[in-house]
């Protein structure tokens, strides 16, 4: 029998610290080596995550606790601006183990992976820092990166989340009653969304984020201005071509709906539509922000830094 291979989490009680227990619970080879929430301190995991059949009782772990706990890795399941302490106490004490940060701290660190498999998959060898991408940052580059060489101007983006995307902390953005029969924009320019697709892709990105009134979710529209004209058969084949070996990613040609991708752990990529004159291109991505916008991303990335397939435990 595969040895197994323990791992933290910090963040536990978050709507993806609650996906990815579920993950591993199920996993051939992760285990849960402890699950920090402060929240819950003592109680028993199973009483939360039915998923989860052992006797793992949640604790209150500092940085300096965590990172002497001996786990092989560490998902970090934070608000943004709170990852540094985790990472310098494991520096310290635990170099070698895996960090898997699910927050926007290190997303511009060029010193840590950034772990969006497919399109970084490459360089994931050896990699013991890793940034997972944001959810909207990966549903745009799923939409976009195809059509990279091809782009002229900048691309608009208008996203439209589930309120789960906000959090479990108490704000607008998440209250289901004043959601109800609305559609909440916010942060329309500077978003760090928009920023780390920018980054990623070395091209402008300019994002409009909404909140809808379901639970979970994300339908992402691109605009994308393209500089020679092209063909509609010519972008599908380009589309089917990136992502014909990647098993979570799924090229449709109808518009993708979120109702269909919501608790799935893939995206689908889809709807493309072209202006008369062949220079627009309309591309929609949808991706359940909680899974391949957080929690089976992540383990993607760790399936990859322990040299196991990248898919395993993952259902496809």
């Amino acid at each position: 029998m595969s040895e197994s291979i323990p791992l933290g989490l910090v963040g536990a009680r978050g709507y993806v610290g609650a996906e990815l227990i579920r993950l591993v619970a199920a996993h051939p080879r992760f285990t849960l080596g402890f699950v920090s929430s402060r929240e819950r301190d003592g109680q028993r995991l199973g009483d939360h995550e039915p998923a989860y059949a052992g006797d793992l009782r949640y604790v209150n772990l500092d940085a300096g606790a965590a990172a002497g706990q001996g786990a092989d890795a560490l998902v970090l399941a934070l608000p943004n601006g709170m990852a540094a302490p985790f990472v310098a106490a494991l520096d310290t004490k635990a170099r070698r183990t895996v960090v898997v940060d699910l927050s926007a701290d290190y997303r511009f660190d060029d010193a840590w992976h950034y772990g969006l498999p497919e399109r970084t998959r490459a360089s994931a060898p050896g990699a013991t820092r890793i940034s997972n991408p944001g959810c909207y940052a990966t549903a745009m580059q799923l939409a976009v990166a195809p059509m990279r060489a091809a782009l002229a101007g900048p691309v608009q983006c208008f996203g439209v989340s589930g309120y789960s995307g906000a959090g479990t902390s108490a704000s607008d953005k998440n209250d289901p009653d004043k959601l109800r029969d609305n559609l909440m924009p916010y942060a329309l320019t500077g978003h760090v969304h928009e920023r780390e697709v920018t980054r990623q892709l070395g091209h402008p990105i300019e994002f409009m984020p909404h909140v809808a009134p379901h639970f979970r979710g994300i339908t992402l529209t691109a605009n994308l201005h393209l500089a020679d004209a092209t063909t509609l058969d010519a972008v599908r084949s380009l589309y089917a071509a990136a992502y014909a070996d990647e098993s979570l990613v799924r090229v449709v040609d109808d518009a993708p709906w979120v109702s269909r991708i919501a608790g799935r752990h893939g995206a689908e990529v889809g709807g493309f539509t072209l202006s008369a004159d062949g220079r627009r291109l309309v591309v929609v991505a949808t991706l359940d922000n909680l899974l391949k916008g957080a929690a089976t991303q992540a383990l993607q990335n760790l399936n990859l830094a322990f040299g196991l397939p990248e898919t395993m435990g993952i259902p496809t």
